[in-house]
């Protein structure tokens, strides 16, 4: 695939009329993009398909600093400075970005590049990236007495991005990282065998990982309208907090994007290589083997979203995952799905394929300036008849996604919030076996490195998520976020359906099912953060989380307090909300 890839970009390269580079996958960045849509001035930004083009984003800045008409906040004016600042090389404002007085050795003459060179036909920048953070953690299983550990992330490693002919633009980033994460996360590294967000990673000292983690693309214009990208990475598509398209809660995976922008349309195509499974090194640590190949699988999506005005948008998403057929044959990625526009399933109909189709559809209306109500729906499988008769057949799953986003609340400015609530029925995502010499669903369920694709939850849940972000000066933001999930799940090793990487076979019954069922647990998770930002794209982070979790059935309690301190300097804060 990757082979494939490489011959397709290098054909196209030449018809590159222009080059872009986008803005990291950052909550608290989006959530300034976001904030602007619903006034409405989001210009061409289509808010659902992220990351966002640093030339748009520019564009945006450029054009709001220029209107006197709008009457913003303070801070909100900040705001708009901090993005051309970040955006400058975009920005057709003289002078964006420029540092007051640069530092040694012409360091930091702008105040997002640590080191820059600004040539007619080359553009670069180099970043470090770092973060340190340490912490206690006090957990405190069951009834038993609380047990405290220490938590630290020790990240350090640099980005370097530009431009090239104002052509073809490139990025990289890589970091080298120690960490030892609260109790909770290492429970989830034990089930699954994968650090969330991350790749292959090693034990370090006694509760510890060691891993890389790594990104990088380069990117060019087909047409004025048509851009593509090639590169490692992630990509989240939708409008809420959670996604039940696309997240970007796994692994970094290889990937071909094309992005068509053309009157009220944005067309995203998506060709992805992931990984299928994790081998491990035996007990008693068992840990991701290195020196091994990974059994790989793919995807392929496509997604449309159209403005039908400049409130309300309208979307499609479809999206199929495959791999090999059994342990013998090396199926590689497909070509019938590199058709851009045509639907999936009807592809895989014509072949007789196995692969795992998703569709879905999404709504975002912004009101008044102030609010925007959004929705989603996904759809594995649908009987009609089956839903007629209420009985739950185990194949009806269709989730649903409902939230809505009021800023400035109460008139206050900077005081931003979200409500939002997820559900998604068991066996959602998960896809079954057709033989025995190979677990089929490993290659076609709707995972990366055996962590899900959409929600971090899996299958079969209800999720409510509230969120309040106040900015009361530029320097000083403060965030708190609650979460509440109830899902079902395996009890004595019975597939309940909410662990997705099982095979539906498995299932414990056809009908009577759903959302909750098995292991009736609650997770109660809530979080405090302040953040002051020392210079531009430099933060320190002080951080708390308490994380209750109760399983009626199983007899299972555990209570996690965590507090933490972090300094943060060209990278997002890590985050583990599940």
């Amino acid at each position: 695939m990757k082979r494939h890839f490489t011959i397709i970009i290098l054909f196209y390269s030449s018809l590159s009329l222009a080059q872009n580079i986008y803005a990291p996958l950052d909550n608290d960045y989006n959530s300034l993009i976001d904030r602007l849509d619903i006034k409405g001035y989001s210009g061409k930004i289509f808010t659902s398909v992220k990351p966002y083009s640093r030339k748009e984003i520019a564009a945006l800045a450029d054009s709001l600093s220029k209107d006197s008409t709008i009457r913003f906040s303070k801070v909100d004016k900040q705001n708009l400075q901090y993005l051309r600042d970040d955006n400058w090389e975009w920005s057709n404002v003289k002078d964006s970005g420029n540092s007051k007085r640069s530092f040694i050795w012409n360091l930091y003459k702008k105040k997002n590049a640590f080191y820059e060179v600004n040539k007619p036909d080359f553009q670069m920048q180099v970043n470090p990236v770092i973060e340190f953070s340490y912490g206690k953690d006090n957990d405190a299983p069951g009834l038993g007495k609380a047990i405290s550990q220490s938590t630290y992330i020790n990240t350090r490693g640099g980005e370097i991005e530009g431009t090239i002919d104002k052509r073809v633009s490139f990025y990289t980033m890589l970091t080298d990282n120690q960490a030892a994460f609260p109790q909770y996360v290492s429970n989830y590294v034990g089930a699954t065998s994968a650090v969330p967000g991350e790749g292959f990673w090693k034990p370090f000292k006694t509760n510890g990982y060691d891993f890389y983690s790594f990104e990088g693309y380069i990117d060019f214009n087909f047409t004025k309208h048509i851009s593509t990208q090639f590169g490692q990475g992630k990509n989240f598509i939708g409008d809420g907090y959670r996604s039940l398209f696309l997240s970007d809660f796994s692994s970094n995976y290889l990937y071909w994007k094309i992005d068509t922008k053309v009157w009220k349309f944005d067309y995203i195509n998506v060709f992805a290589q992931m990984t299928a499974d994790i081998i491990l090194t035996p007990s008693p640590a068992p840990a991701p083997q290195g020196d091994v190949a990974y059994p790989h699988k793919y995807m392929a999506l496509h997604y449309l979203s159209y403005n039908v005005s400049k409130k309300l948008n309208l979307s499609f998403f479809e999206c199929i995952t495959f791999g090999n057929t059994d342990s013998v044959h090396n199926r590689g990625f497909d070509p019938s799905y590199l058709n851009p526009i045509i639907f999936y399933k009807a592809v895989e109909n014509g072949m007789g394929a196995p692969d795992k189709d998703h569709i879905g559809f999404s709504l975002k209306w912004n009101l008044l300036n102030h609010f925007s109500l959004y929705g989603s729906v996904i759809l594995d499988e649908f009987n009609l008849d089956e839903i007629k008769a209420g009985n739950g057949w185990w194949g009806n799953k269709q989730g649903g996604q409902i939230g809505v986003k009021w800023v400035d609340i109460f008139g206050i400015h900077n005081l931003d919030g979200q409500l939002e609530e997820n559900f998604v029925p068991p066996y959602t995502y998960a896809t079954y076996s057709f033989s025995k010499s190979t677990n089929y669903s490993y290659y076609a369920n709707y995972t990366n490195y055996q962590q899900p694709l959409a929600d971090p939850l899996g299958a079969n849940f209800y999720e409510t998520i509230g969120i309040l972000r106040f900015q009361p000066y530029y320097k000083w933001s403060f965030t708190g976020k609650l979460f509440y999930d109830q899902t079902g799940l395996d009890i004595l090793g019975l597939n309940y359906g909410s662990n997705i990487m099982l095979s539906n076979t498995t299932r414990v019954q056809d009908y009577n099912n759903f959302i909750g069922q098995g292991a009736k647990t609650t997770i109660l998770y809530l979080s405090f953060t302040a953040t002051y930002k020392l210079a531009h794209n430099m933060f320190i982070d002080a951080t708390a989380i308490i994380r209750n979790e109760q399983s009626v059935q199983a007899q299972y309690t555990n209570d996690d307090k965590t507090f933490s301190v972090s300094f943060r300097w060209n990278i997002a804060k890590r985050l583990q909300e599940f």
